[in-house]
């Protein structure tokens, strides 16, 4: 179900400070930036001023009747050095300001992984896959890019704009003035294209994450797609939302050319009416040559921080937008707390009590209501309802998957608030009725959880599981490879290397949710001759809809609406003529009458 996801708006100034100050950690690399920024800056900032001494110095010469070849050989090998000087810093200015933005990455898509991982469940129920992909991938690296404009080459165009303004106006204080008197008109502009950028790229950030989605359900539902014979349906959905993006990238590209544009055109106003004032000065001997042309030259300096104002506006915005949709994954509260002082247990004695149990996943439903039950070590424990009753709820209460909303769950008489996650989900088995299987060896796949395991332990759980003979069958055994959630393997061999990976663990606890819901008879058979042996000496709980599977257990629960209605063992609660009596006529009476009748 669809629920609508509440965002909490970031100062934008915070966005900004945060990604510097992730920046700052990485001192050295940053001092070096700047000092190679200040150097290049330097070394290029002293070449017109040397030009137009030179100019000076061989227009006197000339009009002696002299040709200064010296002069002119000297003012090149300078011209030539100071630009090599330049060149030469220029580079390192810009391969520690990408090596810094990919650290900063590094350390975003870390943070980004580590919260996702570590947050609890709820989170993953509110967003979609493709929305977290996108921002992962998208969100970090326009946050790269910006950090590399904005914090690298801001404070260089900034400096050059500054330092170039303050050498215009000490040459001639009235052409200094008229130069950078455009300035005001081109921040306010710029201020301007900075908000209605922001606000366009943030429809694109989030249109591209609603068609990363639309790919991502496509893919893995490509069977279903198919079989209903949607294609055309899924690629009209998937080319509207591309044309989304499409006109709404093209609407912010012809913003920054139009704010480009305007600062050219400025500038060029502003070059004109220098041209024509300085001409007069010279020909007024008010100002020399070389002068002049030191004033040019600064001027198309000057051009530089212009030009690039808009790429730097667009890096601010673009900043703020990706790190506001980063920020608010990173700044998710969990649900789930775990304090630093809590209990690690190696091997649990395996008893589990429910004592007035409350849980609902949102605070006005509850899916259980004071709920009490005790599963004894070694016990095995089964809970039968119908669907919406809540008993997937349970099996992912007793991992802390989600915390309860009342009461407590009690682990060997111990808070399970108080046992350390990991050392709590090492003790249980979880086996679920869609067994996710990853695109590794299948040795990888019984192993996990478990890296370290031998050969002969995965060897061994395979066996305990009765899928050992079939991997035996396959040219590469162990090592072969499985398709994406391992499609190429039938419901019960997927459900047996789920078996084979929780037995490899060696448990106290194991949880089987529906683990034979969705496969047939034979193979449900199968399934439960393989976890006939596992079950032993284990405190095991039996989530199921099948009365087949549950009908052995020690005690039988009933759930309805959350509550307990119903307990005891399957001949006792036949004689009840409850729902669990209900349930046993619709499933297995049938069949049983049927066979009575063939013997007869």
């Amino acid at each position: 179900m669809h629920q609508t996801i509440v965002i909490n708006k970031i100062p934008r100034m915070n966005i900004i400070l945060r990604l510097t100050k992730m920046a700052t950690c990485h001192k050295w690399n940053l001092i070096l930036a700047y000092l190679c920024m200040l150097g290049a800056t330097t070394s290029f900032l002293i070449t017109p001023k040397f030009i137009g001494k030179a100019v000076d110095k061989i227009s006197s010469s000339y009009n002696e009747g002299i040709i200064p070849t010296s002069l002119i050989i000297e003012t090149i090998i300078a011209i030539v050095l100071l630009m090599s000087i330049r060149g030469f810093l220029s580079f390192w200015q810009t391969s520690l300001g990408e090596n810094l933005s990919h650290k900063i990455a590094y350390s975003l898509r870390n943070m980004f992984f580590n919260k996702v991982q570590t947050i609890s469940f709820d989170f993953h129920d509110r967003w979609h896959t493709g929305e977290l992909i996108s921002r992962a991938i998208s969100d970090i690296e326009n946050v790269r890019m910006s950090i590399n404009m904005g914090l690298m080459r801001a404070p260089y165009f900034l400096a050059m704009f500054i330092i170039v303004s303050i050498l215009l106006i000490n040459l001639h204080w009235l052409l200094g003035i008229i130069s950078i008197a455009f300035m005001p008109i081109i921040s306010l502009n710029s201020i301007n294209v900075r908000l209605k950028m922001r606000r366009l790229l943030h429809k694109i950030q989030k249109t591209t994450a609603e068609l990363s989605t639309i790919s991502q359900e496509n893919f893995s539902g490509a069977k279903v797609v198919r079989s209903f014979a949607s294609s055309k349906y899924e690629q009209s959905k998937f080319d509207s939302k591309n044309q989304e993006i499409f006109y709404q990238t093209v609407d912010a590209e012809k913003l920054r050319a139009k704010n480009a544009t305007f600062m050219r055109f400025a500038f060029t106003v502003s070059i004109g009416i220098v041209l024509l004032i300085g001409g007069r000065l010279v020909i007024n001997e008010e100002l020399t040559w070389g002068e002049l042309t030191q004033f040019i030259i600064y001027m198309q300096i000057l051009s530089m921080p212009v030009s690039m104002a808009a790429w730097l506006v667009n890096a601010y915005a673009r900043a703020v937008s990706s790190g506001e949709r980063l920020f608010e994954i990173l700044d998710s509260k969990s649900k789930l707390k775990e304090t630093s002082n809590t209990l690690k247990i190696n091997k649990s004695n395996g008893h589990i009590l429910f004592k007035d149990v409350s849980f609902g996943y949102d605070e006005n439903n509850l899916v259980l209501k004071n709920l009490n039950l005790e599963i004894k070590t070694g016990e095995k424990i089964a809970i039968i309802g119908p669907p919406g009753s809540g008993k997937t709820t349970i099996a992912n209460l007793i991992p802390r998957f989600y915390d309860v909303t009342g009461g407590k769950i009690l682990l060997d008489n111990i808070d399970i608030k108080q046992i350390n996650l990991n050392s709590l989900r090492r003790n249980i088995g979880l086996i679920q009725q869609d067994i996710f299987l990853f695109a590794t060896t299948i040795k990888e796949n019984i192993s996990y959880g478990k890296e370290d395991a031998t050969m002969e332990e995965v060897i061994q759980a395979a066996k305990t599981a009765q899928i050992h003979n079939y991997i035996q069958t396959l040219d590469k055994g162990y090592d072969t490879i499985l398709g994406e959630r391992g499609t190429d393997l039938s419901g019960g061999q997927r459900q047996r290397l789920g078996i084979a990976r929780a037995v490899i663990l060696n448990p106290s606890i194991l949880i089987m949710d529906d683990t034979t819901s969705s496969v047939d008879t034979e193979t449900e058979t199968l399934i439960n001759q393989s976890l006939e042996s596992i079950m032993k000496n284990r405190t095991t709980l039996i989530i199921s809809n099948r009365i087949s599977t549950v009908q052995k257990a020690n005690k039988i629960f009933v759930l309805e609406q959350g509550e307990i209605i119903e307990e005891g063992l399957h001949q006792e609660l036949l004689e009840k003529n409850g729902i669990y009596k209900n349930i046993y006529n619709l499933q297995l009476k049938p069949t049983e009458t049927q066979s009575k009748n063939t013997i007869k």
